[in-house]
């Protein structure tokens, strides 16, 4: 194992910095949103549409892997990501802007598709391990970026400029990190596109793509301060991390579409305590199912769909589907609610997912 971390440490640096960054990237949005309203004069919902911008930008990246995989390296992913946090920091006007979260969102495609299959092939028997550990790193920069936010006065300038050079560094020590680990890509199975399992991804990451980018506005209009929905999103990736490192131990004992079922009902039963008894409280219990819904669904969908080389960019752009409708739909409807409608909204689908789940859950075994 040491021999093979000495011979790709290049590929671990640049893939375990890059996974923190895209987290504390991505937790960014939440807290950011009314400080973008202010400084760029316009709503809270046109605000969030930036959140449905970023997703639009990975939609856009895992498209370039399905099409010209092999070309792309972890530079190429650093560069988009280095160059739309700084778009995003300039704050020019709208349309910049937003072109830099579409910018920024396709580096974060990218590095998703980029460094997975690199890190598993080059670890070889300890590459599942060695996946496990690159993608908790997320939840460790979407832990301390919210909190980074707050200390810097809350100014998304600075915290997503500091984003900007820290890709920019990353890009500088990465070299051609993997590329030796790409190998060839070929088709190697049946392509079976499964609808239903598709659909069950795509509003789950819906969900979770609405409590990351509009959790924190939610929080705010129920009556917390904007540091407090900032530490309180810092929280709620504790929890998430925490269940994502936990489900490490019991994957294997659980039936992923089981997985998934359990984890909408508990989003649900949390969705439903934070409309009626504490936005606060359930908003971070909501971290736990939040960060089960992505396992859960893509094991399922992947046993549905085979191994062909196109399974995986195909789940994970249905989810992306999700990702860019859900804050696009969400953001102008939870203006015109109660200071709690965000939570009821929440609520409500949750439970129609869960019911539809729970009837599937015979068609969707594995």
């Amino acid at each position: 194992m040491k021999d093979l971390i000495r011979t790709h440490a290049g590929l671990l640096f640049a893939g375990l910095a890059s996974f923190v960054m895209m987290g504390a990237g991505q937790s960014l949005y939440g807290p950011a949103l009314p400080a973008f309203s202010r400084g760029l004069a316009i709503s809270e919902a046109q605000a969030g549409v930036l959140v449905s911008a970023h997703w639009v930008g990975c939609f856009l990246g895992v498209a370039l892997m399905y099409l010209r995989g092999g070309g792309i390296t972890p530079r190429h992913a650093l560069a988009a990501m280095a160059l739309g946090a700084a778009g995003v920091a300039a704050m020019a006007g709208w349309w910049p802007t937003v072109a830099g979260a579409v910018l920024f969102g396709a580096g974060y495609g990218l590095s998703t598709a980029v460094f997975n299959p690199r890190v598993l092939r080059a670890f070889g028997r300890q590459g599942p391990a060695m996946l496990s550990l690159l993608n908790a790193t997320f939840g460790l920069g979407a832990i301390a970026a919210p909190l980074v936010f707050v200390a810097l006065d809350s100014d998304p300038r600075w915290s997503f400029g500091l984003t900007a050079v820290l890709a920019a560094l990353i890009w500088l020590f990465a070299g051609p990190a993997g590329r030796e680990a790409a190998g060839a890509a070929g088709r190697t199975g049946v392509f079976r596109p499964h609808w239903g399992i598709m659909g069950f991804g795509a509003v789950a990451i819906g969900l979770e793509a609405c409590l990351i980018g509009l959790g924190p506005t939610a929080l705010i209009r129920a009556g917390v301060t904007e540091a407090t929905a900032a530490e309180l999103l810092s929280a709620f990736f504790v929890v998430f991390l925490t269940a994502r490192v936990a489900l490490i131990f019991v994957a294997h004992r659980i039936a992923p579409f089981a997985l998934f079922t359990l984890a909408v009902a508990l989003a649900a039963a949390s969705a439903l305590g934070a409309a009626l008894v504490s936005p606060p409280v359930f908003f971070v219990a909501l971290g736990a199912p939040a960060g089960l819904f992505f396992p859960g669904f893509y094991v399922t969908a992947t046993g549905k769909m085979g191994e062909d080389m196109r399974v995986p960019p195909v789940i994970i752009a249905s989810g992306l589907v999700g990702g860019i409708g859900g804050p696009l739909v969400l953001a102008p409807v939870m203006a015109g609610m109660g200071e709690r409608g965000f939570f009821w909204i929440l609520a409500g689908v949750t439970l129609m997912l869960t019911v539809a789940a729970v009837l599937s859950l015979r068609r969707m075994r594995v």
